[in-house]
């Protein structure tokens, strides 16, 4: 096996073409079929051929894929794809959802475009992820890509909406602007104002995170102009009454986020709203629904055709939840709020056959004496109906080694299951046993799992399982858990496909850790925090592979222990921004 094969996904762009033979075919073939490839990974596999084709997919290379912003370097990017029209990029640690990163930790996005503004000026799409955005790389944006089509958002912060004017002012060419669930700062909602009166190409615009007043005229003057328009998601201050005229506008809608279903609607608007849903033929994907109890039906003219229902914001009772899934018998996707409880999982397993993702959300997760929520019970009535199902978020606050069991035994074909038992080492809640023959009853039984959250008390056995059978997981999530260094050092020489791994508030110390001395070069990525490592074991791990970037979050009350540790394989060596509080070693 070529020994480059072996080099992590990021890299594998960058590999030095004096290291691959010639191939016979001719450049134009070559070119031709190369261009027709938009998997990723499919891409990378084939520039390690040879060096035809290595230069073959260089030059025919459009979209770029980014797994760490610190992977590699703007600089780099540039001298190996000079054709690249779509970049999206991922910055911090996924443990920055949870607060576990400092601000100003890095990930900004401005080195980035000015290396793009110079090489790629007709650059189209930028699709960011956990990156540092301010309002001035905004601008700088707008005003330096002329062809600009495309921007999303996702998990960002640092800049606020008079950015996202500055994108609707000059970016006359936009298809699509996707605002999700970033920490900006909301000041107004005049930036919808901001469009050019002549301005059509909209296809994509989602603002349903932020949360400032809006101008419904201006948003009906661009939903009217903009006829390729598929994706609208507003935001809870559109009213029952504005979405009416809206859909009204925009009956060929793909996809749905509604805003707030008050205040109260006359028999009139009702009749008018149902009316509005019912034209919308080609909906497939409908959420939002802030306070929606009340008006529900007049959804139900619209259900035939969803396959994506998230309720992941509406605080919905069982009831009303068992009446609307009547409605939806070919959902693929469903998101929803623990308030359904387990009666209406029940309705999910009888209602929703096809149903291949289920993510089931906690209403007041930091409420440790809430009474309401789901069980074990509705996790199997769903997968007693649902044996299509693969994917699975699921926040509870007990479970049974028993039900999981039957659970995977009913859908084994899960590729992603993430059970958060929200009470830290919790045990099995009937025989008080560890939650160890869980997890080994999944991944035992689900041989295409590639991402696994584990929850609950669980002693080394779990990782013994884990490295014994999960031979194509790629990310591991781990959190309250463990024995000692053995289960951590299990999965590092069991799983050979493991490119992620996210531990937090377990006992693994330097052997866990140096452990994967053979591993991590392989892998996007290591994140431990409030484990046993220490400032020395890191330093050794850095000493032994050099390639790595080993950095260490220091907390100011410790000296010797390692509070967070972020390893990762770059090409482009130490990162040039880090703040005073990370430490590379």
């Amino acid at each position: 096996m070529n020994p480059s094969l072996k080099k992590p996904r990021e890299s594998v762009d960058l590999l030095n073409s004096s290291e691959l033979t010639q191939s016979t075919f001719p450049d134009e073939v070559l070119e031709k079929v190369l261009s027709l490839v938009q998997s990723h990974k499919d891409r990378n596999s084939a520039s390690l051929v040879c060096k035809d084709w290595y230069n073959a997919e260089r030059w025919t290379r459009t979209k770029l894929f980014i797994g760490n912003c610190y992977s590699v370097s703007p600089e780099i990017v540039a001298r190996r794809f000079p054709k690249i029209k779509s970049v999206t990029l991922k910055g911090k640690p996924r443990f920055s959802d949870f607060n576990l990163v400092p601000e100003n930790w890095g990930a900004d996005i401005q080195a980035w475009l000015d290396v793009f503004a110079k090489v790629y000026p007709f650059l189209e799409e930028l699709r960011l992820k956990r990156m540092a955005v301010s309002d001035e790389s905004l601008e700088f944006l707008a005003k330096s890509f002329h062809g600009f089509k495309v921007l999303s958002l996702l998990s960002c912060d640092g800049f606020s909406t008079d950015g996202i004017s500055s994108i609707a002012t000059h970016c006359k060419s936009l298809t699509e602007l996707d605002i999700q669930e970033n920490g900006m700062d909301d000041i107004s909602g005049s930036w919808l104002s901001c469009f050019p009166d002549d301005f059509a190409s909209l296809e994509v615009l989602n603002f349903a995170s932020l949360n400032s007043e809006i101008s419904i005229d201006a948003l009906e003057r661009l939903v009217s102009r903009c006829k390729s328009l598929r994706v609208l998601k507003v935001n809870k201050n559109v009213t029952l009454s504005h979405l009416q005229r809206l859909l009204v506008q925009a009956p060929q809608l793909v996809e749905l986020g509604t805003g707030c279903f008050l205040p109260e609607l006359t028999s009139r608007q009702y009749a008018e709203l149902e009316s509005a849903f019912s034209n919308c033929k080609h909906l497939h994907t409908i959420s939002g629904l802030w306070e929606a109890h009340r008006y529900l039906p007049v959804l139900y003219a619209a259900c035939a055709g969803l396959t994506f229902l998230n309720l992941s914001y509406a605080t919905i009772r069982s009831g009303e939840f068992s009446k609307l899934l009547a409605h939806c018998p070919n959902l693929r996707r469903l998101w929803v709020l623990d308030t359904v409880k387990d009666k209406g999982l029940e309705a999910v397993g009888t209602s929703c056959p096809l149903l291949e993702e289920l993510r089931v959300f906690p209403a007041d997760p930091f409420d440790e004496d809430i009474v309401h929520g789901v069980t074990e019970s509705g996790f199997v009535a769903v997968s007693a109906g649902c044996p299509k199902l693969q994917y699975v978020l699921y926040f509870c606050r007990r479970m049974t080694n028993a039900a999981v069991a039957t659970i995977v035994r009913n859908c084994p074909d899960f590729t992603h299951f993430r059970l958060c038992i929200m009470n830290p080492c919790q045990p099995d809640h009937l025989t008080n046993e560890p939650m160890d023959e869980a997890f080994g009853a999944v991944v035992k039984t689900c041989t295409k799992l590639q991402r696994l959250s584990v929850s609950g008390l669980l002693t080394d056995l779990t990782f013994e399982y884990i490295g014994k059978y999960a031979k194509n997981l790629e990310t591991l999530s781990v959190a309250f858990a463990g024995s000692s260094d053995w289960g951590m050092q299990s999965v590092l020489e069991g799983c050979p496909k493991l490119r992620k791994l996210e531990i937090r508030d377990c006992p693994f110390g330097n052997a866990a850790l140096l452990s994967g001395l053979e591993k991590y070069e392989s892998m996007r990525c290591l994140w431990m925090s409030a484990c046993s490592v220490t400032m020395n074991g890191c330093r050794l791990l850095a000493q032994e592979r050099p390639r790595l970037n080993v950095e260490v979050i220091k907390d100011e009350n410790s000296d010797d222990f390692a509070d967070k540790l972020y390893v990762y394989r770059s090409v482009a060596g130490r990162r040039r921004d880090a703040p005073p509080f990370v430490v590379t070693l």
